[in-house]
């Protein structure tokens, strides 16, 4: 099994590129956006957190959603540009983390994981889990979203991540689209 992919890894491919997977320009990543939006619907949250936000390209989308957006990210020059892309929302906080050892206090009544939890070692990803049910406020959403292509940079693929997470979470699956290239999985707390 490959090992965590880290803080150095990040920051190395910032370095090379500003916008290192194309979230500004892919027509997979809008698609992507557009079907995660419509997963939760007219729903407003008071309080989000965006896992693995990059340079806040869907940040900036999910913030018009939100009473109050935490966006996080590993890389300290992914955070900066994502500052200065969403400087003028009052509403959106970007900082640098490291999850989960890093992870922010809640409750949040949304935590998005897109395209992040195959970063992390089969094992990190179940503390990460565990750390989202735990900041997780009462009746709020999980939404994980992951690329389900092959690849052998990661750690684990994306179809392995949702495997991981419906066989180890106390949330329940409301809604799971499954296309050729992701998969999205909105769970909630049943309390």
């Amino acid at each position: 099994m490959k090992g965590r992919l880290g803080r150095e890894y990040f920051e190395g491919l910032y370095a090379e590129s500003g916008d290192p997977w194309d979230f500004e320009t892919s027509e997979y990543e809008r698609n992507k956006y557009r079907r995660t939006l419509e997963v939760l619907g007219e729903r407003r949250f008071h309080r989000a957190l965006e896992a693995g936000a990059s340079i806040g390209v869907f940040t900036e989308m999910l913030a018009d959603r939100c009473d109050e957006l935490l966006a996080v990210d590993v890389s300290e020059r992914a955070v900066a540009a994502a500052r200065e892309r969403l400087s003028g929302r009052r509403n959106v906080r970007v900082e640098r983390h490291t999850l989960p050892e890093e992870m922010p206090d809640g409750p949040f009544d949304l935590i998005v994981a897109s395209e992040v939890l195959y970063y992390f070692t089969r094992e990190e990803m179940l503390v990460a889990l565990g750390a989202f049910e735990c900041e997780l406020a009462q009746g709020g959403a999980l939404l994980a979203v992951h690329w389900r292509r092959e690849t052998r940079t990661y750690p684990l693929q994306g179809d392995e991540v949702h495997e991981l997470l419906m066989r180890n979470t106390r949330l329940q699956i409301n809604k799971t689209i499954v296309e050729p290239d992701y998969r999205l999985d909105l769970l909630e707390d049943p309390s």
